[in-house]
């Protein structure tokens, strides 16, 4: 309800105010305390000796687990004066495509980070994620899980308006020319006609096995740094009995955007202007899954504006940008585990604590063999052997 200039506004006064305050806290080793505070300032419409005034009504703003948010930012190299610029110097961006959930989306100015409203129980299920979340982070920063920089409470008139900061998996410099939400399931995963009719929709599993059946193909050393990186966070996922979560899969098409491209100048000269870089590490779907896998391969990577080069059965160059989304979701089924665990220990009944394990494979495996292949290496001219018969080089 509150207008969408006032929440912007909000946000920014409080982000400013709340990263401020904690950059005259010293560093220090996050405690496992530092997962459950939660930091309220009031700000009055006519200012106060802590905070400034402003044209919007009064409200609270309430900053979760400050000290632990930072420790992250810090380890994916965002520093507070960037994190700062990105999201308070120039008015935030809001998107109209809101999501299946009915959440509102801002991107920053400088396309480095996404604000995503959440709900209550979202919030809630995030802060209980906190502690493994850090430790994951720890070990592994390299992953396509969401990368949470930050979590937040607008109170205004009665209402608690909750957001989250995350990366930015698609930058708007680079033009999506499709985009897909994978599950591994088959079950009513199909677009809706209301989607089908946005301008740049979202579609699901059973349209990208007919758009593209035969898969997008992947330089191996990229194809088995993904594979891995998917089973090390569906593990993860799986750690935390976490389900229903999806992977965001985004795809331009340079040989279609040149051709486009051409077509607006009426000549083949086309002036690709490099769009900045995102700047927080690790952001880009490519670094998200290289750890050691070497740069090169069948495809040629100079320029991928932090995609995963690919191509199509045409064999048209793609990039990909990709993320896990939606793992906030389960917050349901932690909900019906805790319900059905009395249930358990009295009828035996296992089943539905098996089923993250069996969410986690399933999509693994449509990922790893029907989304995404290895490019088929080129028979080498065979070998002449003695006898004079050819043998083909096994590859």
């Amino acid at each position: 309800q509150t207008t969408s200039s006032a929440l912007k506004g909000a946000i920014q006064l409080g982000i400013t105010h709340t990263v401020g305050s904690l950059s005259t806290k010293p560093e220090r080793d996050v405690l496992m305390q530092d997962f459950y505070v939660v930091e309220s300032i009031f700000f009055p419409s006519e200012g106060s000796n802590l905070t400034p005034a402003h044209h919007y009504n009064d409200f609270r703003f309430k900053t979760y687990a400050p000290v632990a948010f930072r420790y992250f930012r810090e380890l994916f190299g965002i520093r507070p004066d960037d994190y700062l610029y990105s999201l308070c110097s120039e008015p935030l961006i809001e998107l109209s495509n809101s999501g299946a959930s009915g959440s509102l989306f801002y991107v920053s100015s400088d396309d480095e980070f996404i604000i995503k409203t959440v709900q209550h129980k979202e919030a809630e299920f995030l802060q209980k994620l906190l502690p493994g979340y850090y430790m994951n982070l720890n070990q592994n920063p390299r992953t396509l899980l969401p990368k949470f920089y930050g979590l937040y409470c607008v109170q205004a008139g009665g209402k608690n308006i909750r957001i989250v900061v995350m990366n930015n998996l698609l930058p708007r410099s680079v033009k999506m020319h499709l985009k897909y939400d994978l599950k591994g399931s088959t079950y009513k995963r199909r677009a809706s006609q209301k989607e089908r009719e946005k301008v740049f929709p979202t579609y699901k599993d059973l349209d990208f096995m007919q758009d593209i059946p035969d898969g997008l193909f992947l330089d191996s050393d990229m194809y088995n740094a993904l594979c891995k990186t998917l089973q090390r966070d569906c593990l993860v996922l799986q750690s935390f009995k976490i389900m229903d979560y999806s992977l965001l899969v985004a795809i331009h098409n340079i040989d279609l955007a040149q051709r486009e491209h051409a077509m607006v100048d009426g000549t083949s000269q086309t002036d690709m202007r490099r769009p900045a870089a995102q700047k927080a590490l690790y952001s880009t779907a490519m670094e998200s899954i290289q750890g050691e896998a070497r740069r090169g391969g069948t495809i040629e990577t100079d320029d991928q504006m932090g995609g995963i080069p690919a191509r199509n059965a045409k064999g048209e160059r793609l990039l990909l940008y990709i993320g896990i989304i939606d793992v906030l979701q389960s917050y349901r089924f932690v909900k019906k585990l805790e319900h059905s665990w009395k249930a358990l220990v009295h009828d035996g009944d296992t089943v539905s604590v098996h089923r993250p394990s069996f969410y986690a494979e399933r999509f693994q495996r449509f990922m790893c063999n029907t989304a995404f292949k290895k490019i088929p290496l080129k028979p080498s001219p065979s070998k002449k052997s003695r006898s004079g018969t050819t043998v083909p080089r096994r590859s």
